[in-house]
């Protein structure tokens, strides 16, 4: 099992009802997990028959290539590289080398090197000369390339830290700097992600630059999304895709967040200029650069959307998929989940029947940090969800778990946490005073006191945010 604490979640001390909704919600959340594991998708979309590598649809005749060239980045990049060296290795005789920037904190299971593609560990969500040196590594291996290899790029959530390589004048301090006052800005993983593009050589397409300007190699970059939409651009930043963002788009988002006058001059003079000269924009839509590259994405959490439905409707719950871009500040959005319960309700007069509702929503919220406590944002949205329920009349049974699917979200050790019937009785019984928690920041504090933390450590994989709202009705 990935839940750790699961016997702590499944207390003997709950109701039946209780009991029976948090079974079935933490049975989807194994669910969801494994069914975007890197290797599994991997397996799934790329294969060797016949000497072709095929990738989803497309075949690629490895007779052509006299090697394959591996570089990429991310927290699931370590089980994609494992998946594609056993594909290599077992079944094609040509030569293949690579190197990925991948977690330093990343349990082992999740990053066994192999003999072929060397695992260079880096810090995440700051940049580290580590991950600087592994950049620099990857891009001798690409230099040195012709026409007659083959690229694999393998990226997924988490390259955007895990592969600096600032601008010209741009030291690494300087990006570990904006790094930081951006995470704890409240901007979202688009914003963020449009001002790195901007200070970057690697990112924004850059990379695809590199490839063109120095051999036109035929390139083949594999995505998992952990972004809202499966924008690619925002996926590690996007090294190979076209970049949809501009340095004025930058430049607004400092402006919207106050960041202007705070990040250091270096980058603020190379967003400046970059709006004032398009010849500075980054490779866009239509550039040659792009022209011998092409791109899969063989992950994103509408497959685990799609596993976790088919579960719950085998124990006859209504499947409504609320969203699948949840955005915007975490306190914000739990306040709001109620009225979004409230509002499903209604469509569901009491019957003699038991009704059963499974409401699913994914994407990736914010937190603007106000204190110095331990938490994160699924946990930070579940704690005002249950501060605004508190007051409210509840006449049905719910369950609502947020969780980061990767296994830790914000500073906390946690992944999530869950919300339910017994937590808010609990929760009343004791009068806990939950906007102090709130006004700290210190959401993590709060649910580990009351045991409805989630925790799994480092599942391996990446994608988006899932938010899972289980209700049974009864007459």
């Amino acid at each position: 099992m990935y839940v750790q604490n699961y016997s702590q979640l499944i207390s003997k001390n709950l109701n039946r009802n209780s009991l029976e909704l948090r079974k079935i919600g933490l049975k989807s959340l194994e669910i969801a997990i494994s069914s975007v594991e890197p290797k599994k998708l991997i397996r799934n979309n790329m294969k060797i028959y016949d000497g072709n590598l095929i990738i989803q649809e497309d075949k690629y005749d490895l007779k052509k290539f006299k090697r394959i060239l591996i570089i990429g980045g991310g927290k699931a990049t370590a089980q994609m590289a494992i998946a594609l060296d056993e594909l290599l290795k077992t079944n094609s005789k040509i030569e293949y080398k690579g190197l990925l920037n991948i977690p330093e904190d990343q349990e082992l299971k999740f990053r066994s090197s192999t003999k072929n593609i060397i695992m260079n560990l880096a810090s995440h969500p700051i940049p580290n000369e580590a991950g600087l040196n592994g950049v620099n590594k990857m891009l001798e291996l690409i230099d040195g390339a012709n026409k007659e290899d083959l690229i694999i790029c393998l990226f997924s959530g988490g390259g955007s830290a895990l592969l600096p390589l600032p601008k010209k004048n741009i030291t690494l301090a300087d990006i570990q700097k904006i790094y930081s006052l951006l995470l704890a800005s409240g901007a979202s993983i688009h914003e963020i992600n449009t001002i790195r593009k901007h200070i970057s050589d690697f990112k924004g397409g850059n990379l695809a630059k590199r490839i063109y300007e120095g051999s036109k190699a035929t390139t083949l970059t594999i995505m998992i999304s952990d972004v809202v939409g499966n924008k690619l651009d925002s996926i590690a930043s996007g090294p190979t895709v076209p970049d949809l963002t501009s340095f004025s788009d930058a430049y607004n988002v400092l402006l919207k967040y106050n960041l202007l006058d705070r990040i250091p001059m270096s980058a603020k003079e190379v967003i400046i200029e970059g709006a004032k000269n398009p010849h500075l924009e980054n490779p866009s839509k239509n550039d040659p650069v792009f022209e011998n590259i092409q791109t899969y994405l063989i992950g994103s959490v509408e497959l685990s959307v799609e596993h976790v439905s088919n579960y719950l409707m085998k124990h006859n719950f209504e499947i409504d998929y609320f969203s699948d871009e949840i955005s915007g500040e975490a306190a914000d959005f739990g306040k709001h989940l109620f009225y979004l319960i409230t509002e499903k309700l209604k469509e569901y007069p009491k019957e003699p029947e038991k009704s059963r509702i499974a409401m699913i929503g994914t994407g990736e919220l914010t937190v603007t940090l106000r204190g110095k406590g331990i938490g994160g944002r699924n946990q930070e949205m579940l704690l005002n969800f249950l501060n605004t329920v508190k007051s409210e009349k509840i006449d049905y049974k719910f369950f609502v778990l947020g969780c980061n699917l990767d296994g830790i979200e914000g500073n906390s050790k946690a992944m999530g946490a869950i919300v339910d019937n017994s937590l808010l009785m609990e929760t009343t019984k004791n009068n806990v005073n939950i906007d102090n928690y709130l006004s700290s920041n210190n959401s993590n504090a709060f649910f580990n006191l009351i045991n409805g933390e989630i925790i799994t450590g480092l599942t391996g994989t990446n994608v988006n945010d899932l938010v899972l709202i289980l209700l049974e009705l009864d007459d």
